[in-house]
């Protein structure tokens, strides 16, 4: 794989790929360009990106589980401490190859996702859109197949809302009847993760937000699907959630060591 300019390039061989199948997706977007000022000062000497959580980066979380679902080329889109990052990237041995693009100036998430996408190796192919700023495990495999079988230009993977506060039950006269820690709601949400069919990447905005432009085209035309994720999902968004990632991702026994 040849370097470009601003980018730098862990040459962690692919998987070799025989007989394509219909909903294998072997490619995906990072986006890793925002400054993440609420999760300071975790952030101040290193991206987001880079932030660790039990002991690893959540890049590195979402490279292996990106790795164990069949992917085998991430592109990162960053900008804030993109040096850090791409420094990283190339002294650690990754289990797929990673390639890091620089943002001269923020382009909003839709515009770092083509920004990226341009770069991908295999552009006829669909490929997976993932905010750099979340944890999850669930089967990319069963989405992409969920993706073919609806002929769908772009599948929306949800997660169920949950209430960052904890909620009173009341009965029909106001008596106090049960307290619940923050529950699961009854709605969905973004989770951040997209599978995007390849002509996708040229309706995605120059500058500005795919959410506000690309997806309300798409829904419109009945071309913009959505996959109930069935596994962990955890967005690190501040101090907070980064101390309640932490403490799952130890239960729960996933890998804490940082590749060297």
């Amino acid at each position: 794989m040849n370097s470009t300019p601003g980018t730098t390039v862990n040459n962690m061989p692919g998987a070799t790929v025989t007989g394509l199948d219909t909903a294998l997706v072997r490619q995906a977007v990072i986006l890793a360009g925002g400054q993440a000022s609420r999760l300071r000062p975790y952030t101040d000497r290193v991206p987001k990106a880079l932030v660790e959580v039990a002991g690893r980066p959540i890049f590195e979380h979402q490279a292996h589980w990106l790795a164990a679902e069949g992917i085998e080329e991430v592109v990162v889109s960053c900008g804030y401490l993109a040096d850090v990052l791409k420094e990283y990237v190339a002294s650690h041995r990754l289990p797929l190859r990673v390639r890091v693009v620089v943002e001269d100036e923020p382009l909003g998430r839709g515009g770092g996702l083509k920004h990226a996408a341009r770069r991908l190796p295999f552009p006829e192919e669909r490929w997976v859109g993932l905010n750099g700023d979340i944890l999850t495990r669930f089967s990319l495999r069963d989405l992409a197949r969920t993706h073919v079988e609806r002929s769908a230009t772009t599948t929306v993977a949800v997660t169920p809302l949950k209430s960052p506060y904890g909620v009173v039950e009341l009965s029909s006269d106001n008596h106090v009847t049960e307290f619940v820690e923050a529950p699961v709601l009854p709605h969905w949400i973004n989770a951040g993760v997209y599978l995007f069919e390849p002509e996708v990447t040229a309706l995605l905005p120059d500058l500005g937000d795919h959410e506000d432009t690309t997806f309300p085209s798409l829904a419109e035309q009945g071309r913009l699907t959505a996959y109930r994720i069935n596994g962990y999902w955890r967005g690190v968004d501040n101090a907070k959630d980064l101390k309640t990632a932490s403490a799952e991702v130890t239960a729960f026994g996933w890998p804490t060591a940082a590749a060297a």
